[in-house]
């Protein structure tokens, strides 16, 4: 599936979120999960400052629906995210059932980028989030974002040197 104009307005969120987080001196990801009539049912940014590096945005959705949707529902929901999933939140993603995810910028653009800035590397490998959870349905990167994005990324990791 392409990503569509709605598609584009919910990664605009995402980007906002992960502005915030990068703001409150967290790493710049946010994601907002879906519902098939399209509510939003909950958003979340990261939150791996204080040392909890599973502290995810997708990591946290996955977690909220598993507690609140019913598996038919999260069946049909779509995740929307700054950052392709890590290998934790895919899997997370993945072991709870839901849908469609529509991502910014990938994982791939992200390694390069760090390499760019001669930052270290993240902690666990950058896989594609179909190497993972390969019954998942994925559109990505969005072009639109990979400037907005990398500016974000730039701000904390060439400076601070860190990624997780």
């Amino acid at each position: 599936m392409a990503i569509s104009d709605d598609d584009l307005g919910r990664l605009r969120r995402c980007v906002e979120l992960a502005r915030t987080a990068l703001d409150d001196g967290d790493e710049p990801f946010g994601s907002v999960l879906v519902s098939r009539d399209g509510r939003t049912l909950f958003e979340d940014r990261n939150r791996v400052k204080d040392g909890d590096a599973t502290r995810h945005p997708e990591f946290a959705i996955a977690r909220w629906a598993a507690a609140n949707m019913a598996p038919a529902e999260r069946a049909e929901a779509t995740v929307y995210t700054s950052g392709e999933h890590c290998p934790m939140c895919a899997a997370a993603h993945g072991w709870v059932g839901l849908g469609r995810i529509v991502y910014a910028t990938s994982s791939a653009q992200l390694a390069q980028w760090l390499a760019e800035w001669g930052a270290p590397p993240p902690p666990v490998a950058t896989l594609p989030i179909t190497t993972i959870a390969p019954g998942v349905p994925v559109d990505g990167p969005a072009a639109e974002f990979a400037e907005v994005m990398k500016s974000l990324y730039e701000a904390k990791f060439r400076l601070s040197g860190s990624a997780s």
